[in-house]
């Protein structure tokens, strides 16, 4: 249910994918992929995974990392989300980057905190839940007003660039029925190849990998919130059946969707 750890990166994100959100902090400059999409991050930075996110670690490394996780019965985002304003801008967004980059005072507050969370799991055997909470919490608040303020001065830098927002709102218009990048690129007026370039060059992934990782999030969002069977989520997103569906599903994530909500089980939005 929840759970924080100091572990030598190597031996234990060669191929991470759990039923689990989790927080990891990066001391050092690390080369990453995450859902198969390659990331170099900065120094002090912190990285931020859904449950069934697959992070890979590029190259060897000796450096240790803090790795905070819980299961979304402890803590529901989706529940506190008035709180900390962290879903959907630290988890769970695919048109963002999965890590912020802080300086030292900011990453050593954060790395102070889990300390303290440490200490409190590790001194008492029948540690208090809302004592954690409260400091995930102020974790989840410290570092979602940075990567806000820190998104506020990237969309200035890039207020020019009127396709890429367009794009994304075209996307969340019509990911349930459409899969096909031409379409997108027929929509913006633009040939396919310069399409897939523009966007590959903004958000470091192809259009086709950005399509496909919106239906699977809303995919999860619904096996994860709601009381939909497989079927029936197959359905609103169009899938002629929910064994095409699953297989879809499992290609992406790694499991069946039946094993997900399993794994990942029902939140207590779930209505």
């Amino acid at each position: 249910m929840f759970s924080i750890q100091s572990i030598e990166a190597k031996y234990f994100i060669k191929n991470y994918n759990v039923p689990l959100y989790s927080i990891i902090l990066l001391d050092d400059e690390s080369d990453i992929s995450v859902n198969f999409v390659k990331y170099k991050t900065k120094e002090k930075s912190i990285l931020f995974l859904s449950p069934y996110q697959n992070l890979k670690w590029l190259g060897s490394t000796s450096s240790k990392v803090k790795l905070l996780q819980f299961h979304g019965d402890f803590y529901c985002i989706e529940y506190h989300k008035k709180e900390v304003a962290c879903n959907g801008l630290l988890f769970n967004n695919i048109y963002l980057q999965p890590y912020i980059s802080l300086n030292k005072i900011k990453f050593q507050e954060i790395s102070q905190l889990i300390d303290k969370m440490e200490k409190e799991v590790g001194t008492n055997k029948r540690f208090s839940e809302s004592v954690i909470k409260s400091y995930l919490q102020l974790i989840l608040a410290i570092c979602s007003s940075e990567k806000d303020e820190q998104l506020g001065n990237k969309l200035i830098q890039q207020a020019n660039e009127n396709e890429l927002f367009i794009f994304q709102d075209l996307l969340e218009l019509h990911f349930h029925k459409e899969r096909s990048s031409s379409f997108y690129a027929n929509k913006l007026s633009m040939s396919l190849s310069s399409f897939s370039k523009k966007i590959k060059s903004q958000f470091e992934k192809t259009p086709t990998q950005l399509i496909q990782e919106r239906v699977i999030l809303e995919a999860k969002k619904l096996l994860h919130l709601t009381f939909k069977t497989v079927k029936e989520v197959a359905i609103e997103l169009n899938f002629d059946d929910e064994f095409y569906f699953s297989r879809y599903f499992k290609k992406e994530v790694g499991l069946s969707p039946t094993h997900f909500r399993e794994k990942a089980g029902l939140s207590i939005v779930a209505k």
